[in-house]
């Protein structure tokens, strides 16, 4: 049965390094940013910030697809989106059974003052994982994100990819 990792954290939280090691290791990675940047540009410089969520909504459902379709191929994937909301969550890890893929959340927890230094050098770049982020930004953020909580299983990943990796393998190991 392939794995379904579903990450979730704030901003800054390191999503895209955990999506991208993961990669390396079979995984195959779908990002909502880097497609929402292929295909409108960089978030308040080429498009308004306030349209964000308009252009993210179908990069989303086609994401959705993709995951769908790699999952039903048997392919071990890695979601690179923040799954903010426990219902998010919920509805990704419902697609996931759906496909025949089991479904794992990642839990990436950080600070604000941690991310508020990840975030100020992550501003100076022009990437699509690098949306500037004001400190206000951060705090909305936090009012926003619901950390898993008991009820869900997750796993915690504190910056030790080889345990997640480690800890992952274990859990494909239970399901096959």
């Amino acid at each position: 049965m392939p794995l379904a990792v579903l990450l979730a954290g704030i901003t800054g939280s390191g999503k895209t390094t955990v999506a991208q090691a993961l990669a390396d290791h079979g995984y195959t990675r779908l990002s909502v940013d880097e497609e929402v940047h292929r295909l409108h540009g960089r978030y308040g410089v080429d498009y308004p910030e306030h349209t964000y969520f308009e252009r993210e909504r179908p990069v989303v459902e086609a994401v959705r697809a993709r995951f769908v379709k790699e999952l039903e191929a048997g392919n071990d994937v890695v979601l690179d989106h923040g799954l903010w909301r426990l219902s998010e969550r919920d509805a990704w890890r419902q697609a996931a059974r759906e496909a025949g893929g089991y479904p794992v959340v990642v839990y990436l927890p950080a600070g604000r003052e941690e991310l508020l230094g990840r975030l100020a050098e992550r501003n100076q770049r022009e990437d699509a994982n690098a949306l500037t982020v004001t400190p206000e930004a951060l705090d909305d953020f936090f009012a926003r994100f619901d950390p898993p909580g008991d009820d869900e299983e997750v796993i915690v990943c504190t910056g030790d990819l080889d345990a997640l990796v480690v800890a992952l393998s274990s859990v494909k190991h239970r399901q096959g």
